[in-house]
């Protein structure tokens, strides 16, 4: 574990994660939980984690919240916990509440306009293959592809993309592996500031993400709670603390447990 702001006091931040009476666990998948995979539907949590989160899940101090750019429905097959735990998908677009109610973030239609011509673009440029449509977004993944070919591709994306994102007002963003447009309806940091807005003052909160997308959540926390940068390489982030899957992973989701 290794502090990347002055102003963080992990010593402080166990003892009162020790002591609190509410406790607030936000976890991004998605290279935090799970290591990438080229085939997105085999990237399943690192070993032991399963285990943890079970446990955690059974404490009534602790709200336990996944943060996920995945569609809700492409994640739950691979969590395969006990319970099924609250989820924020497509950065926050989708929302799979504790009791089980569903709901979607209100689309504007220009922007759902600019999906479909996006979609479309793919289509001409025969890309289906390495498409994703989700509520609200479409993505082009390149993980798994060699270097030049993965720099073909988003030379090739990017200008595209760019104009597509500026002309139907859509959140255009790269991804460990690729390049998303979505509804700038939410993002993973909306999602953060609705949990702890309905928190006590007292919880004590921490973010778990590793992609470039986690930063709106890392930013939002701030202040507020403990963000936690999960990837084996420093990258410049918001996060106060970084920690290296999936030995430190397991260490800090087994100290909250």
């Amino acid at each position: 574990m290794r502090t990347l702001n002055a102003d963080i006091d992990v010593e402080t931040f166990c003892r009162d994660l020790d002591t609190a009476a509410q406790r607030v666990l936000f976890l991004d998948y998605d290279g935090t939980l799970a290591p990438f995979r080229a085939k997105p539907a085999k990237a399943f949590p690192y070993p032991g984690v399963r285990q943890i989160l079970n446990t955690i899940m059974n404490r009534e101090d602790t709200r336990l919240v996944i943060v996920t750019g995945r569609a809700i429905n492409d994640l739950l097959p691979l969590l395969e916990l006990n319970k099924t735990p609250e989820i924020w998908g497509v950065h926050g677009l989708e929302h799979l509440k504790r009791d089980g109610a569903y709901e979607v973030a209100p689309m504007d239609e220009k922007s759902l306009t600019g999906l479909v011509r996006a979609d479309e673009w793919i289509a001409e440029k025969g890309l289906d293959g390495l498409s994703e449509a989700k509520p609200g977004s479409v993505a082009i993944h390149w993980r798994g592809l060699d270097n030049g070919l993965s720099n073909k591709i988003k030379m090739v994306v990017e200008p595209e993309w760019s104009l597509i994102a500026e002309t139907w007002e859509l959140r255009y963003a790269e991804f460990d592996g690729g390049l998303e447009l979505r509804v700038p309806a939410r993002d993973k940091g909306d999602a953060v500031k609705t949990i702890l807005a309905e928190s006590d003052e007292g919880a004590v909160s921490a973010y778990l993400g590793d992609d470039l997308t986690d930063e709106d959540a890392f930013r939002a926390i701030r202040g507020s709670g403990l963000g936690v940068l999960v990837r084996r390489e420093l990258r410049p982030t918001a996060a106060g603390i970084w920690i290296t899957p999936p030995e430190e992973l397991v260490h800090f989701l087994s100290y909250w447990m």
